[in-house]
């Protein structure tokens, strides 16, 4: 039994050589068109997914824009307040994250999990936590990186934030004595500025 190697095809005439460079750029040009539309994700500004909303922000490839024309974040709600906990730990460090264009920014490292915890405070709000996705000392006196706060820090406000949320499940009574009942943060000496 005799095998044919690809040269003995090609030379045999079997195959122009020119087809064969003509469908191969044909079949590659169809591949990197089918992974890029495959791996380009779009968040939906009216319905987002937190999972992706993540990603984007890690991946430094958030871009949504609402629909005034704006880079904001998306109009998350209450029923997405548990998934966005997920991520109230996580201290990566993000390129850039979306803030009202009215937003201060004083510098300093974007932490993802901070950011999560001011989208979170302003689902809970009704409207934009605070000017940026910093949270401070309650004794600050200005919006300066000394008064910002620690990893353990916000560590410690995300635990809060999640037996905040966990609270909510168990609806407040006529005897609910908490004073911090729907205040996240009461308590910790931590604020948004």
């Amino acid at each position: 039994m005799r095998t044919l190697s690809l040269y003995t095809i090609l030379a045999g005439g079997r195959i122009n050589i020119r087809s064969y460079r003509t469908a191969m750029l044909a079949l590659l040009l169809c591949f990197s068109i089918s992974f890029v539309s495959c791996t380009e994700e779009t968040l939906d500004y009216n319905n987002p997914d937190v999972d992706l909303f993540v990603k984007q922000l890690k991946g430094g490839k958030y871009s949504v824009e609402s629909p005034e024309g704006l880079n904001t974040v998306p109009r998350f709600t209450v029923n997405d307040i548990e998934g966005l906990l997920k991520y109230a730990e996580d201290m990566t460090v993000i390129p850039s994250f979306p803030l009202a264009p009215v937003s201060y920014s004083a510098g300093g490292k974007l932490r993802l999990g901070e950011c999560i915890l001011w989208t979170v405070e302003t689902i809970r709000l009704g409207q934009n936590a605070s000017m940026g996705c910093k949270m401070v000392h309650a004794d600050a006196e200005n919006y300066e990186g000394i008064y910002f706060l620690s990893d353990d820090e916000v560590l410690d406000a995300a635990a809060r934030y999640r037996r905040w949320w966990e609270s909510r499940k168990y609806p407040r009574t006529m005897w609910t004595i908490d004073p911090c009942y729907d205040e996240p943060l009461c308590g910790s000496g931590y604020m948004w500025w």
